[in-house]
C-alpha cells in the first residue's frame, strides 16, 4: 500500500509521485537571466509543460484570486548543495560533521532582509502576505496582482477534462531578489494546494483476508489446487510480523534504542495509539512504553474528499507498526500533513527538519515523475539538503506499479523518490521459511491468473499484472555522484548519454502477496460500528519503514551517530555480502503462491474468489544480479547493521 499526493486508491498496493529537476545535486532551480526580460530573472519551470499554446482557453479574469507561496532562496543555497554532498560522502573529510538546525538556518538560511525585500516586493505588487516560514512567504490577491508580481499573464488551460489557470510564460522576479528567491508555487491551481476545510471522516470499510494461509512461506500447501511451474504450490502467508522481518534482515539484538525515526504521511488516525499498542501486545513485539509514540500535527485538515482521507489511516497504521515491530525500542514521531497536496507535505518535511524532530524519515507517498513540476522539485531538494547538512536521511518508497507504464501509459519512475538527495526503497516478494529462516527474496512483481471454473486449471497461466516495484530511470535528474560504478550504463544512460539517476537504492519486503500483518481500527460495512481487525498489506509503503527501521538498527550500531543521507555509505558497501543480491527467480524453477479471497472485502457472503500469483514478474524491469532498477543494490542481509560500527 502506498499512498498518492492527489488520491489513496483503496486496495492492497498504491503508487504515485512528481519531476525532479536536471542537474546532479544541484540545488532546485536557479533563476536565469534572459534578454527579453532586461530587469527580471526567470524562475524557470513555473509555465507547466501542459499549459500550451493548443490548450489556451484565454485570460484569467483579474479579479479571480491566487494563493501563492514564494520559496526562499537563502543566502548560500550553492554552498547548501556542497556542504550537504561532503557530510553525506564517507570518502569526505567533512563525513557526518552535521549541522543543527539551528547553524543550519544561520549559515543557509534566508536572511531578515531577503525576507523584508521580497515581502515589499510582493505587496507593492498589490499581494497581501498571508504568512512567513523559514522556507516561503504565502501570498494571496487577486490575478492582476499575481501578474504584477510575477511578470506574467495567467490564463486558463485544458488539462484532461478540466481547466486549469496556470502562468502564460515563465514566472519572473525582479533582477535585485534573484539571490533571494528560489521559486515560486500556486500560479497554477492543478491539484498541488488544498482550497478548503474539512473535519476528518471516520476509518474507511473493513478489509479482511479470506484463507487459508501460510503461517510461515511454504507451510501450507495449496494440494486440492492446480500446480503452478510444474510443482504445488503454498498459500499466501497470513502476514509476517516483526521477529519474522528482523530474523530475515539481520536486526540481531539490536532495538533501535536511542534513535529517533518520524514518519510523515496526511491525516492523522483517530485510533493510532491503540491500534499499535493492541497490534504490538498481539504480535509479539515490545510493548510500546510512554511517551515513545509522539504525533505533530496540524491544527485544521483540507482537502479530505479529493485525498481521501480515510484511506491515509491505513497508511500510518502500516508505517508506525512496521518501524515498532523491526525496530522496537526506537523513538518514533508522527507527522501529518494538512493534506495530500505538495504544499502540505512539504510543510510536514519542513516540520521535521526545522526542528529535528528525527535523524531518519519514513515517507511512504508519491507521485509519476511527469506529473511532478520543476518548482515542486526546487523547493522538495531544499528541504532534503537542510536535511542532509543536520544529519537528517529521507527513505521515499518507488512506488507500485513497477515501470508505470500500465497505470500512466508511460514509462517512467516516481517522486519525490526520483530526487538525488534521498534513498528510494524498491520492493522484494520475502520467503521466511520455518524457525524465521531467511530463504529466499524475488524482485517484487505479480501476475494473477484465476481458477478456472472447473477448478482445474488456472485461466491464461501466469496472467495479468497487477502490481510491482517502482524504478527506473529518470528523465529529469542527473546520475548523481554515488550512482557512478556502480549502476549499469545501459540504466543510468538510458535517457541521456550524460547519464541519469536510477531508482532505487535499496529495498525490501513490499510483495502483498509475502506482506506484513498489521493491525487497524475499521468500520464494519453497515457503517455502524468500528473495531479492531487485522489483514496483511504489502507495497514499497511497507519496504520504506522497513528500511528506515533497519537503518535505526544500524544508528544504534554505529553508537547514535547520526547516518543522515545514506545513499553514498549504501553504495560503498554495493557488491559485498551485507546485502542479499535479488533476483527475480533465485530457485531457478518459478515462483508461485495461491491466494483466497473475498470478493467483497471482508466476508463469503459475496462468494469467495481463488487465484494463484506468480513472483518476480515486474512489468518490464528486472531484478538481476548485482545493481537493478527493482531492488537497487539488494535488501539488507545479515552484517549490514553492524558494518556502520565501522562507518
Amino acid at each position: 500500500m502506498r499512498s498518492n499526493r492527489a488520491s489513496v486508491r483503496a486496495g492492497v498496493s498504491m503508487a504515485a509521485t512528481l519531476p525532479m529537476l536536471a542537474g546532479a545535486l544541484a540545488l532546485g532551480i536557479p533563476a536565469a537571466h534572459a534578454a527579453d526580460h532586461p530587469l527580471r530573472d526567470l524562475l524557470s519551470g513555473t509555465r507547466p509543460a501542459w499549459a500550451t499554446a493548443r490548450a489556451d482557453r484565454g485570460a484569467t479574469s483579474d479579479g479571480a484570486q491566487v494563493s501563492a507561496r514564494v520559496y526562499l532562496a537563502g543566502k548560500d543555497a550553492a554552498g547548501l548543495a556542497a556542504y550537504a554532498k561532503a557530510v553525506s560522502d564517507p570518502d569526505s573529510s567533512s563525513y557526518g560533521t552535521y549541522l543543527t538546525a539551528e547553524q543550519a538556518q544561520s549559515r543557509f538560511g534566508a536572511t531578515k532582509a531577503q525576507v523584508a525585500a521580497v515581502k515589499s516586493w510582493l505587496t507593492a505588487s498589490g499581494l497581501k502576505v498571508t504568512g512567513v516560514t523559514r522556507h516561503y512567504v504565502s501570498v494571496s490577491g487577486d490575478v492582476a496582482a499575481a501578474e504584477k508580481a510575477f511578470g506574467t499573464r495567467l490564463h486558463n488551460f485544458a488539462k484532461g477534462s478540466k481547466t486549469y489557470r496556470a502562468p502564460a510564460s515563465t514566472a519572473s522576479v525582479p533582477q535585485s531578489l534573484a539571490d533571494a528567491v528560489l521559486t515560486v508555487t500556486g500560479l497554477d491551481n492543478a491539484p498541488h494546494m488544498a482550497t478548503h476545510d474539512d473535519q476528518l471522516p471516520p476509518p474507511d470499510t473493513v478489509f479482511r483476508n479470506a484463507g487459508p494461509f501460510s503461517s510461515y512461506y511454504g507451510s501450507n500447501t495449496a494440494s486440492t489446487l492446480p500446480d503452478a511451474y510444474g510443482k504445488k504450490i503454498p498459500y499466501a502467508v497470513k502476514g509476517y510480523t516483526g521477529k519474522q522481518l528482523r530474523a530475515a534482515y539481520g536486526a540481531g539484538t539490536r532495538t533501535g534504542k536511542g534513535v529517533r525515526v518520524a514518519i510523515t504521511d496526511a491525516y492523522a488516525s483517530p485510533t493510532i495509539a491503540y491500534d499499535a499498542g493492541t497490534y504490538a501486545k498481539r504480535n509479539g513485539d515490545a510493548a510500546w512504553k510512554t511517551g515513545q509514540l509522539h504525533q505533530a500535527l496540524p491544527k485544521k485538515y483540507t482537502n479530505t474528499k479529493d485525498c481521501s482521507a480515510s484511506g491515509w489511516y491505513g497508511e500510518e497504521t502500516l508505517d508506525v507498526e512496521a518501524v515498532h515491530a523491526v525496530a522496537p525500542a526506537a523513538d518514533v514521531t508522527y507527522v501529518g500533513a494538512a493534506s495530500c497536496m505538495d504544499g502540505d507535505l512539504l510543510d510536514a518535511l519542513g516540520k521535521v527538519v526545522d526542528s529535528h524532530l528525527a535523524d531518519i524519515v519514513s515517507n511512504s507517498w508519491g507521485e509519476v515523475e511527469a506529473a511532478q513540476t520543476p518548482d515542486l522539485a526546487a523547493a522538495y531538494d531544499q528541504v532534503f539538503q537542510l536535511g542532509a547538512v543536520e544529519g537528517i536521511g529521507f527513505y521515499f518508497s518507488s512506488g507500485d506499479d513497477g515501470d508505470e507504464v500500465a497505470s500512466s501509459g508511460t514509462k517512467q519512475v516516481d517522486s519525490p523518490a526520483n530526487s538525488a538527495w534521498v534513498t528510494a526503497v524498491g520492493g522484494t516478494s520475502l520467503a521466511v521459511g520455518k524457525d524465521n529462516t531467511y530463504l529466499w527474496e524475488t524482485g517484487w512483481g505479480t501476475d494473477k491468473a484465476n481458477l478456472s471454473a472447473d477448478g482445474k486449471s488456472w485461466t491464461d497461466f501466469p496472467g495479468a499484472f497487477t502490481s510491482g516495484a517502482g524504478g527506473g530511470t529518470s528523465k529529469t535528474v542527473a546520475e548523481p555522484f554515488y550512482q557512478q560504478g556502480v549502476v549499469p550504463d545501459v540504466l543510468a544512460k538510458a535517457n541521456s548519454a550524460d547519464g541519469n539517476r536510477v531508482v532505487p537504492d535499496i529495498a525490501a519486503i513490499a510483495d502483498p502477496n509475502t506482506g506484513f500483518l498489521v493491525g487497524q481500527t475499521q468500520t464494519s460495512p453497515d457503517g455502524r460500528t468500528q473495531a479492531y481487525s487485522e489483514y496483511r498489506i504489502g507495497g514499497t509503503s511497507l519496504a520504506a519503514p522497513t528500511i528506515a527501521a533497519i537503518q535505526a538498527l544500524a544508528q544504534e550500531a554505529r553508537g547514535g551517530k547520526a547516518i543522515g543521507f545514506a545513499n553514498p555509505a549504501i553504495y560503498a558497501k554495493a557488491g559485498s555480502k551485507v546485502y542479499h543480491d535479488v533476483t527475480d527467480d533465485p530457485t531457478g524453477s518459478g515462483l508461485a503462491v495461491a491466494r483466497v479471497d473475498f470478493v467483497n472485502g471482508y466476508d463469503a457472503t459475496g462468494g469467495l474468489s481463488t487465484s494463484v500469483r506468480s513472483l518476480g514478474k515486474d512489468s518490464s524491469l528486472a531484478a538481476v544480479k548485482g545493481y537493478d532498477d527493482v531492488t537497487g543494490v539488494g535488501s539488507p542481509a545479515k552484517g549490514y547493521v553492524e558494518s556502520y560500527r565501522r562507518g
